[in-house]
């Protein structure tokens, strides 16, 4: 796939207030720090689309970005460790519980990794939640330029190996990428691609 067009539409806190397109949704969500914001701008071929900041936390709106004018880019609030308030965390934390239990349009969310790290409990929880919820999802490792290939499939199999004794049964669909030298874009925006496809062809929704 080819994005031509990527324009933002709105932020906001309310499921209600997302956009009415029946466009399918792909969602972003990760901890803190995860590098979403470098990983979109990547993506979508704009530097600045998404906001990038050394302080972690600082999306805690839900950003709708239009892509090629027949999908939606769904910029979520990370999870975890944000430095914000509690009173903060718990609206947003909320917001994104309300986003992926109500919301129609979305087609499947990403999950980003930090694969420089072993497996953290916190993405292992996230992840359960969103298999327990039947909310379909991938994984996105980032920032695979900063470790060797050899780690990278450690921290990968240290991942697949914890899932497995949460009792999945198999390890969801995951990317390698790194927003510095474009690693995986293709194969994320292909996915994209072929899931449009089939939503397009198979769905009464869209």
């Amino acid at each position: 796939m080819k994005i031509n067009t990527a324009e933002f539409i709105i932020s906001n806190s309310e499921v209600a207030k997302c956009p009415q397109d029946f466009l399918p949704e792909y969602a972003f969500i990760g901890r803190s720090n995860v590098g979403k914001s470098s990983l979109i701008n990547m993506l979508t071929n704009h530097k600045n689309l998404a906001k990038t900041s050394g302080r972690p936390g600082k999306t805690q709106l839900i950003n709708h970005f239009k892509i090629n004018n027949n999908w939606f880019l769904v910029d979520l609030p990370g999870y975890g460790y944000a430095k914000v308030s509690k009173k903060t965390k718990s609206v947003f934390q909320q917001f994104i519980t309300d986003y992926f239990e109500t919301r129609e349009q979305l087609v499947c969310a990403f999950v980003l990794i930090d694969i420089r790290h072993e497996a953290q409990n916190i993405d292992i929880e996230f992840m359960s939640y969103m298999g327990e919820s039947e909310i379909p999802f991938c994984i996105i490792f980032t920032k695979a330029d900063k470790i060797s290939k050899t780690k990278v499939d450690s921290h990968i199999a240290a991942y697949k190996k914890q899932m497995f004794a949460n009792n999945w049964e198999e390890m969801p669909h995951y990317f390698v990428t790194s927003a510095t030298e474009s690693i995986g874009k293709d194969d994320v925006l292909n996915y994209i691609d072929e899931v449009n496809q089939e939503v397009f062809k198979n769905s009464n929704k869209f």
